[in-house]
């Protein structure tokens, strides 16, 4: 695809953007912002948010090069009850590299231990709902642009490019999780044809910097 501004290009992801994808993912991965003040660990974060993508379904996944170096990408997935859980994959980590004990994970893994009992004690979350499935929207995205590819249109491309190939393949809705607190964000997808679901929920573990609760926001398109 013809890039829209010098030296940028979208096109299908390939198996040697991994690491670049990683590195995004990590580098983004707080509303945008780099994650480590919040979680100190890349490895594991990166599998948690875009380890299915790369390695199970990279069809659906598509990259924004800026002057030759991958500086964003959409990660979607067709079928959501394939994809796996990010709370399992960081289980996996937990256990087999003593997360709960390091410096930097372990505050947030304690933490939102102590926010699911007291959340669920309070009902203020159903755990029935915390995973979202719905045959209408069975198709979720993950998005996420580092500061050089931002502004010129790089969003709107790849979402565009992505719910296009829903369609071709007859896919009957897409819906996607962002921070409610990331209001930018969710006027980005409003303006791309997403609609909010339901009303926010509250997060465990993650925090804004001043130390209020976050909360997810769905988000749902039909195509």
């Amino acid at each position: 695809m013809a890039g829209w501004f010098d030296g940028a290009v979208i096109r299908p992801y390939e198996a040697r953007d991994r690491a670049a994808v990683r590195d995004v993912c990590y580098r983004t991965g707080f509303m945008g912002e780099p994650v480590a003040w919040l979680w100190r660990d890349a490895e594991s974060f990166s599998d948690m948010f875009s380890g299915y993508y790369t390695d199970e379904e990279p069809d659906s996944a598509f990259v924004v090069e800026v002057d030759g170096v991958v500086s964003g990408y959409l990660l979607g997935c067709v079928d959501s009850s394939r994809a796996w859980n990010p709370v399992a994959v960081a289980g996996r980590h937990i256990v087999r590299r003593a997360l709960v004990l390091r410096p930097g994970t372990a505050g947030f893994i304690w933490r939102s231990i102590a926010d699911v009992a007291r959340d669920t004690a309070t009902r203020r979350v159903d755990p029935r709902k915390l995973e979202f499935s719905d045959p209408r929207y069975p198709a979720h995205l993950h998005i996420d642009l580092l500061p050089v590819a931002r502004g010129a249109g790089a969003g709107r491309r790849l979402v565009a490019t992505w719910l296009d190939s829903l369609r071709a393949r007859s896919v009957p809705g897409c819906h996607l999780g962002t921070f409610a607190e990331n209001t930018g964000a969710i006027t980005f997808f409003e303006t791309m044809g997403f609609v909010r679901h339901g009303e926010p929920m509250v997060v465990p573990g993650f925090r804004t910097r001043t130390g209020a609760r976050m909360h997810e926001q769905l988000m749902v398109q039909s195509l």
